[in-house]
């Protein structure tokens, strides 16, 4: 799957050709199904469709699609049972990868944070997107624009840290990061300027060696060498960003949406922090970055199988 648009998340989809595991919850409606059989067809992972085998069928039936690439484990009628059955299918180690299908999202989230059964680590769930912007130089990152609606200092240390074990696996060695707000000066009255600079110290201490963290930046200062320079701003990071950590989720949806639908962007996310990468998809994603999404995962997925051996 190419997309002229977006090179970058295409060169992506290409590249992940694997036998990785790929769990598609409850893929009952021809969105999410088309999604679960572009990726057989795509040979991104082995896909396993994971729901009710007659609701299934019938929507691959109305929706002529062909199923016959991928594997149906078929459940109760329900997706919250549908939800239980595919966290103990990751638990099994038969599953590498989940993939949201027709459920909503918090009947999946539920089973995945769920402290007996589900998919918790010592990490918190976060949630990071690949960007593809045509008017910007190389893929950039956002996080979180999902998940944390007004994260703390502690849980932005731990969302950075993530972020950043994402782009390492996209092969970035050491990623750039702008922490963005409202302004490039610190303001005890702003918590996501003082929060900026307390990050950037934990960074000068070594907290995060594999990158180079400067902030509080103005989203402008942070994207464009030219604002930087104009406000007397010298910075490795401005015009050359690999990740921004945005301050709450209410900047970081309206940004992201911004890119698709005014900028021509294309984006990938998945959720870190779980056991296994989780793909969650909106009603309104293209089917793009949809498979853009399982690629980014299923990268994550067998780079940190790879590290292991």
């Amino acid at each position: 799957m190419i997309s002229a648009n977006h090179p970058r998340l295409s060169a992506l989809i290409a590249q992940e050709k694997t036998s990785i595991a790929l769990g598609v919850v409850y893929p009952c409606d021809a969105t999410s199904l088309g999604a679960a059989v572009e990726a057989a067809r795509l040979a991104l992972a082995e896909v396993l469709l994971i729901g009710p085998r007659p609701l299934i069928e019938a929507t691959a039936q109305q929706s002529s699609l062909d199923i016959s690439a991928c594997t149906v484990i078929d459940t109760p009628a329900d997706p919250k049972a549908a939800a239980k059955i595919a966290t103990e299918l990751v638990r099994n180690q038969r599953v590498a990868v989940l993939m949201k299908g027709s459920l909503h999202t918090d009947e999946l989230m539920a089973a995945v944070v769920n402290r007996e059964t589900g998919l918790r680590t010592a990490r918190r769930i976060s949630h990071v997107l690949i960007c593809d912007i045509p008017s910007y130089h190389k893929l950039l990152a956002l996080t979180d624009c999902v998940v944390n609606l007004a994260p703390t200092l502690a849980q932005k240390k731990e969302m950075l840290h993530d972020a950043i074990v994402v782009l390492h696996r996209l092969g970035i060695a050491k990623p750039k990061v702008a922490i963005v707000a409202a302004v490039e000066v610190v303001n005890p009255a702003m918590v996501a300027t003082t929060d900026a600079a307390e990050l950037v110290r934990l960074a000068a201490g070594g907290a995060f060696p594999a990158a180079t963290i400067e902030g509080p930046f103005g989203f402008d200062n942070a994207i464009s060498r030219e604002s930087a320079a104009i406000k007397g701003i010298q910075s490795s990071v401005s015009g050359d960003p690999d990740l921004l950590l945005l301050p709450n989720l209410e900047a970081a949806n309206i940004l992201f949406k911004s890119l698709i639908y005014m900028a021509s962007g294309a984006c990938a996310g998945v959720i870190t922090g779980a056991s296994v990468p989780i793909v969650l998809t909106s009603r309104a994603d293209s089917v793009f970055s949809r498979i853009a999404s399982v690629a980014l995962a299923i990268r994550i997925a067998r780079a940190s199988e790879e590290s292991k051996d």
